[in-house]
């Protein structure tokens, strides 16, 4: 594998890749700073993460050694009822990191991280982030448009067909959290709930399969949905709707936004977000 590796994209952004983690960020403010810190920082937080690995695979259990793990792994504990590791929030733990070492650099009036879209913000007063709700196919769904007097600085995007292995046939789940490394364990959580088990169109092999080193192990994942009714579509979209607005009752999110074959649900999105645009239907 290559090291890390830095280059400028269109509109002052900068790009940082290394391995499988490939990065987008945006700042307004002391962007060379800001640049730099985030540059630094980046080039050790794979290194870190490998050196965890057999933990960050496992249940919630020991307090891992690392920033970026002891990120994951506090995301992940409020969840440890179910199934869950700390890997369920990598992305975004990544991405609150990173961010966190730009802000800490030098002032910023507004700022973000996008890690494979799971995105990390900073918010100065009267700043606002606009994020598009797209499918894992890229299709626009809608949009989030956070302000700075908003508790939303995180926002993360899961389901089938995505980066990663899924329990569920979610065409994709939206959430909106305090920060990154929360909002992505919850996307994979509620996506993982938008299920119909034992469907016959549904077809699932175990993860390790797949993926033999999955943290998921003999679990079975989605590989393929077949042709469903409008009903049922509509109980799967219920299923992840009450994991999701469990959530939203112990203050894990701020809301969420779920859609499957067309159909789509709205969880207390507007708690969080000025606003997200889409014909929903509020759950």
């Amino acid at each position: 594998m290559t090291g890390p590796v830095a280059a400028m994209l269109p509109g002052d952004r900068l790009h940082l890749q290394h391995g499988p983690i490939d990065l987008v960020i945006g700042a307004d403010g002391d962007r060379r700073a800001a640049y730099r810190a985030a540059w630094a920082r980046f080039q050790t937080v794979l290194p870190e993460l490998v050196e965890e690995l057999p933990l960050l695979r496992s249940a919630p259990g020991d307090r891992p050694a690392g920033a970026v793990a002891r990120r994951m792994h506090a995301a992940c504990v409020p969840h440890a009822a179910g199934f869950v590791t700390p890997m369920a929030a990598v992305a975004g733990s990544v991405a609150d990191e990173v961010l966190a070492a730009m802000v800490a650099a030098g002032p910023l009036t507004r700022a973000y991280v996008n890690n494979g879209g799971d995105i990390a913000l900073h918010l100065g007063a009267g700043r606002r982030f606009s994020v598009g709700v797209a499918g894992l196919d890229g299709a626009a769904l809608g949009q989030a448009e956070i302000a700075a007097d908003s508790p939303v600085r995180g926002v993360a995007t899961s389901g089938a067909g995505g980066r990663s292995l899924s329990l569920g046939i979610a065409d994709s789940v939206t959430v909106l959290a305090r920060d990154a490394a929360r909002a992505d364990v919850a996307a994979t959580l509620i996506a993982n709930a938008v299920d119909l088990p034992g469907h016959p169109a549904i077809a699932r092999v175990p993860a390790r399969e797949l993926q033999p080193d999955s943290d998921l192990g003999g679990r079975l994942v989605v590989t393929r949905v077949g042709a469903l009714v409008a009903a049922d579509v509509a109980r799967a979209l219920e299923a992840g709707v009450a994991v999701a607005r469990g959530m939203r009752e112990r203050g894990l999110i701020e809301g969420a936004a779920l859609m499957l074959r067309g159909q789509a649900r709205q969880v207390d999105a507007n708690a969080g977000a000025r606003k997200i645009e889409r014909n929903y239907v509020n759950a």
